[in-house]
C-alpha cells in the first residue's frame, strides 16, 4: 500500500519561508517523476513543481525563483523549498508522482500565508 505524507505547513507572514516534507512508503521514489501539487480554497489542484529521476525540474510560472523541490533517495522524501511567500500561496500542499496517481493522495499540509 502506497503512504504518501506531508508535513511543514504553517501559518507564516508574507515573505516568510517553509520547507515542506513528503515521506513515500510502498513505492521507491527512485523510478517516479515527483511532484507537488497545490489546492487552493474554492479551486482545482494544480502542479506546482516536478522533479524528474534525472533531476530535471519544472515549476508553475507564479513560483518560479522562489520555490524549489529536491529528493533525498535514501530517505524515499521529496522537499518544496518555498522562500518569499505570498498570500496567493495559500493552500493545501500535496505531493504526488508525475503523472499524478489519483490512488495516491495524502492528506496534504496546510501552508497559510497571511499579516
Amino acid at each position: 500500500q502506497v503512504q504518501l505524507v506531508e508535513s511543514g505547513g504553517n501559518s507564516v507572514q508574507p515573505g516568510g519561508s517553509l520547507n515542506l516534507t513528503c515521506v513515500a512508503s510502498g513505492i521507491m521514489l527512485t523510478i517516479y517523476q515527483m511532484g507537488w501539487y497545490r489546492q487552493a480554497p474554492g479551486g482545482q489542484r494544480e502542479l506546482v513543481a516536478r522533479r524528474s529521476t534525472g533531476g530535471v525540474t519544472n515549476y508553475l510560472d507564479s513560483v518560479k525563483g522562489r520555490f524549489a523541490i529536491s529528493r533525498d533517495n535514501l530517505k524515499n522524501t521529496v522537499y518544496l523549498q518555498m522562500n518569499s511567500l505570498k498570500p496567493e500561496d495559500t493552500a493545501v500542499y500535496y505531493c504526488n508522482t508525475f503523472p499524478k496517481r489519483d490512488d495516491y493522495w495524502g492528506q496534504g499540509t496546510q501552508v497559510t500565508v497571511s499579516s
